[in-house]
Parts: structure tokens; sequence; C-alpha cells
């Protein structure tokens, strides 16, 4: 009551006054906000292995022009190194001047040394650090990340937008890249199968239709804008790298990724090549599951239903308007897919790399089971594939 009556006979005016000061108090202040002059926004990050640590090298976006032909964003990279992640973001941040801000970047890139060596020794750093956001992308790539970042791309102004391209939503529906994210790779490292895998990225060389070479600058060095020698590059992310217990073992072929993309159930709009035929994925039911009794068994199941998207030799009118697929081509698809399952289960059994997740669903069903687990050469196999075409 006593509140009630202070806040009634605090004059109007009073208010309006407070109000004012709060107001200009809130627009005027930048609350210790680093000014965005002094600051280095991290679009990608790439991380390769050194004798003496890492190198890290960062992609850093530079505003353009505001007018029509100049607007847009480039960006800039920026080496760093040391014994640890953090030192080379130290680094960056002495070289520079710019507070590297983790904030925004979505992507980090591990070079195939890094990768081999143990992903977990240079992801730590991102892990811990609560500005650098625990769904960023994450991929490995053929050769050192520094190369990789620094190429000129056909696709867009920065090399790490072209990649997140590579990792859309309509990519991964298609079965045709398998991505995963910090948060979802710790889970997996950390748990009882320790085991995870990544986009593998390679890039291949083409002309640029404008412009060539740069211009040789006051060193007589190649100036970067014409990147090398006028090439720009394209981006594929096909093939997945596997890991157990934080090293990469190997790489799956682009049949077998999408297997293994099949066998999540993640395909819905993706295509299958077979034998003188294309066919639509228009349902994708995937799974595997462990049997525990007589002895251990995995059953890896496909269950398709598909539509004629192409021959590779004309068709008859009559063939054409009915849209089928006959037994004969449906027998050689669900055959093919039998034979990329088999080869993708024999790569994972080879590496030990359980992408299954087999061991934390046993452990979590029984321990005492879990106690009888063997290496995964070991698990009997039961491969289940069926193709339905569209009636």
């Amino acid at each position: 009551m006593r509140a009630k009556r202070f806040l009634r006979s605090f004059p109007m005016k009073l208010w309006i006054i407070l109000a004012a000061i709060v107001a200009i108090t809130f627009f005027s202040n930048d609350f210790g906000l680093v000014d965005i002059q002094k600051t280095a926004i991290i679009l990608a990050a790439g991380i390769d292995r050194t004798a003496d640590g890492f190198s890290l090298t960062a992609q850093i976006a530079v505003p353009k022009g505001s007018d029509r032909t100049t607007g847009g964003t480039s960006s800039v990279e920026i080496e760093g190194q040391g014994a640890t992640v953090s030192d080379c973001i130290s680094a960056i941040y002495a070289k520079t001047g710019w507070v590297p801000k983790l904030v925004f970047c979505d992507l980090v890139l591990l070079g195939e040394e890094a990768a081999r060596a143990n992903a977990f020794d240079a992801l730590d750093f991102f892990l811990r650090n609560e500005y650098a956001p625990d769904s960023c992308l994450l991929a490995v790539c053929e050769g050192t990340a520094a190369e990789t970042l620094k190429a000129t791309s056909a696709i867009d102004d920065a090399s790490s937008l072209a990649l997140e391209k590579l990792f859309s939503d309509a990519a991964k529906k298609s079965g045709r890249v398998m991505t995963t994210t910090l948060r979802e790779f710790a889970i997996g490292y950390y748990g009882r199968s320790a085991s995870g895998y990544m986009p593998y990225v390679r890039m291949s060389s083409q002309s640029g239709a404008q412009g060539g070479s740069g211009g040789q600058n006051a060193a007589g060095g190649q100036g970067a804008a014409g990147g090398q020698s006028g090439q720009e590059m394209i981006f594929s992310a096909e093939q997945t790298a596997v890991f157990s217990q934080g090293r990469m073992t190997d790489v799956l072929t682009e049949a077998e990724t999408f297997a293994f993309s099949l066998l999540k159930g993640n395909v819905y709009g993706g295509t299958l090549p077979s034998d003188g035929i294309t066919l639509a994925v228009l349902r994708n039911d995937g799974s595997v599951s462990l049997a525990e009794e007589p002895t251990l068994q995995a059953t890896l199941s496909v269950d398709l239903k598909v539509r004629l998207a192409g021959r590779d030799a004309p068709s008859s009118l009559e063939n054409v308007a009915k849209d089928s697929v006959t037994e004969e081509e449906l027998a050689a698809a669900e055959s093919a897919l039998r034979g990329a399952i088999g080869s993708l289960w024999e790569r994972c059994a080879q590496s030990e790399c359980d992408l299954f997740n087999l061991r934390r669903t046993l452990y979590r069903r029984s321990a005492a089971a879990y106690g009888t687990w063997k290496p995964l050469s070991q698990i009997g196999t039961e491969i289940r594939v069926r193709i339905e075409g569209l009636r």
C-alpha cells in the first residue's frame, strides 16, 4: 500500500524526465561493445598442423562499398601460429589489431593432416569458447585448410560462403552430402562409440570468366586479386571422412556416402543412379538395429519408393506415359545399393569406426551385453534392401 501511495504521489513531470534519461542512455551508450572498425568478424576458421603446433587461417569479412556495383562482402585471410589454437587467435590479434569475433563463425575447416592426428586437439578451443557457436559446421579438406580458404571461388566472393552452400538443407536432403556440427561431433567423440564423420571437401579449378592473373605488387610478387593464374575453384563435398577416437581413418566414396544417408533416412529428394536409368527417391526409410542373441548381429535396412527420373536411351511413347520401371531394373538397383552398403560396413569395420552408434545402443540396453562387445569385423551383418516403383 505504501508503494502504491508513493507511485501515485510521484509527479508526472518526473516520470517523463526519468523516461527521457533512460532513453538517452540506451541509445547513446555502446555498453562496452567493441567498435566495428576494431573488430575482426571471422566467417570461417581453417586449422592445419605444424611442427610447433597449429596454424589457424581466419577468413575475415571485409565490407565493400554500398553502391550497386561494389556492394556485398569480400574477405581477407589472416594466419596465426602457436602451440594451441588459442595462441593462434592471439597471434591474429597481435598482427591486425582487430579483436577476433567468433560469434559469426559458421564453418571450421580441418586440413587433412590435422584431421588424421586428432581432430579434437584443434576443436577443443571452439568447444570451450563461449562465443563460438556449437552449431558451426565442420568439414575436412584435401591438402591444407589454408589453401582451401584462400582459393578464389567461382560461386561466391568468399570461399567459406561457397562451402556453406554445399552444406545446405537441400544438399543434405539429396543424400549427397553428410553434414555435421561441432555439437554433434563432440557427442560422438565423447560417447561410447567414440566415432564421427565430416564432409570431405575437394576443389577443382576452372578458368576465370573475367580478368586474369593479378598484377605484380611492389615486391615483385603476384597480386592476390587474380587468384592462382586467374583460375577460379569449384568445391565438392560428396565424399565423407570417417573418424575413430578423434582421428580420420578413411574417406567414403560417393556411393558409400549416399548409402550412409539412406540408412540414416535423410533422403527426401535425391536420385539413385542404376544400370542405364536414374531413379528419383520419393520415400526413404532407413534403419540400423542390433540383435544380441544368439550372437551380436547388425541389421542394415533400406526401404525406398522411387519413380523413374530418366534413361540413357530414348523410350517409346507408351513407356514415357506409364513412367514405369521393370522388375529387372529394380532388382539391379537393389543389388547395386546392397553392394554400396556392404562396402560401407567393411570400411567402418576395418577402422573400428562405429558410425551407427551400435556401442552406445548396446550400453544403454544392457551393461552385461555391452561387456561382450566384439570388434566390428567380428559382428554379423544382414543387409536388407527393398525398392518399390511408383504404381
